[in-house]
């Protein structure tokens, strides 16, 4: 093995995944100007000059009975990428979230021989807990990004590092909303409402009519409001027709990514629970935390959950520091409720503001160094 040109294969599943993976690719690239990296990622990781073997989009899909509508076919390419990947004979492997398919592979590439990382632990302080004796036989080291994940592994003898978040140190301290605004033709004096409705096609179905319903609602309310809605690259022809049917008189302007100016310039967000809610608390910005999906995935889920939140925000400040608003409760009239009492309440947002801030410093620990410092004991043990 030459370790000053490692080859790692790395999978990626969804936007999320796939601006994790870009982050430390850049460290890696740092650290191993000559190393290759190929796998499955998305245009990010590309960018940093991944090779993906298949487009990461292909395992963005969540709920049970969504994934099983697609098992076949991921199931087909997890087998088709584990043989390529065994041929190839990689220094490391590196799954970056996507533990349902992620971990099976790692449990079959390590019983092969070849060292394995899982970047970002699954939530299982949150459910599905009976997962980390499968990582027991699984991975070499889990790269967790919330400090109090580290000793959860530790009980069970599984290596574990914190490694902080890296988003924490891609988003700055200071919110740049003067210049995000000015970025997208807003005027500093607007009132601003960003929606983020996810990235895969599931939550563009079950959580954008949603959303866009509450923009409809409180534009009924208050004319003056102006909307933003960042769209993921590839869907902005599913989100078109939402927008005619849900929110037609609404002023929503449609941006093609740039969900980070969305943030950045936004008064207060609808989110989709999922990693933009970490994002948006990053950038201190009051939200409403809103999730649907399929009835039959939602009664299986609700059954595992341990904790009483959902959002990654109030899982860190364990506490309802911003409204969640799920399944059922998810509706219009209640999210656009919620947003106006941000609004309404900028005491209430300069409070969270603090709270956002202090949360940012913990999370931030360079990431893209501490993590390939743990990656390098891996290498070379």
């Amino acid at each position: 093995m030459d370790h000053s040109t490692p080859r790692f294969a790395m999978v990626a599943g969804e936007a999320s995944g796939d601006l994790l993976a870009s982050l430390l690719l850049g460290g890696m690239k740092s650290r191993w100007p000559q190393m290759q990296a190929f796998g499955i990622g998305g245009p990010q990781m590309t960018g940093q000059g991944f090779d993906a073997w298949w487009p990461h989009d292909k395992l963005a899909v969540r709920g049970y009975v969504e994934v099983l509508s697609h098992y076949r076919e991921i199931s087909a390419i997890r087998n088709q990428l584990a043989e390529r990947v065994l041929r190839e004979k990689p220094d490391v492997f590196i799954g970056v979230d996507a533990p349902d398919f992620n971990l099976d592979l790692e449990a079959r590439l390590k019983s092969q021989g070849i060292k394995t990382i899982h970047f970002v632990s699954p939530s299982i302080w949150a459910w599905r807990g009976k997962r980390i004796k499968k990582m027991r036989s699984a991975v070499d080291q889990v790269l967790c990004i919330f400090p109090f994940e580290p000793a959860l592994y530790e009980r069970q003898g599984v290596p574990a590092t914190y490694v902080g978040h890296p988003l924490a140190d891609a988003i700055p301290i200071e919110v740049p909303r003067a210049g995000s605004r000015a970025a997208l033709g807003l005027a500093q004096d607007d009132c601003v409402v960003a929606l983020l409705p996810g990235s895969r096609r599931s939550e563009i179905q079950y959580v954008a009519p949603r959303l866009l319903g509450a923009a409809a609602e409180m534009h009924r309310q208050r004319p003056t409001l102006k909307f933003i809605l960042p769209v993921v690259p590839g869907l902005r022809h599913l989100i078109e027709p939402l927008r005619r049917r849900h929110a037609s008189q609404a002023p929503i302007e449609l941006l093609d990514g740039r969900s980070h100016e969305a943030l950045a310039a936004c008064d207060v967000a609808l989110v989709a629970s999922g990693t933009a809610t970490l994002e948006a608390a990053l950038y201190k910005r009051p939200m409403v935390i809103a999730y649907a999906m399929h009835a039959l995935s939602w009664q299986m889920m609700k059954r595992m959950r341990y904790q009483p939140w959902v959002g990654l925000p109030n899982i860190l400040l364990r506490e309802f520091a911003v409204p969640e608003l799920l399944q059922a409760d998810a509706t219009p009239a209640r999210l656009a409720a919620e947003a106006f009492d941000w609004l309404d309440h900028p005491d209430r947002c300069d409070a969270l503001t603090d709270r956002f801030a202090a949360l940012h410093l913990e999370l931030r620990r360079d990431t893209a160094r501490t993590a390939t410092d743990a990656i390098a004991k891996v290498l070379t043990p």
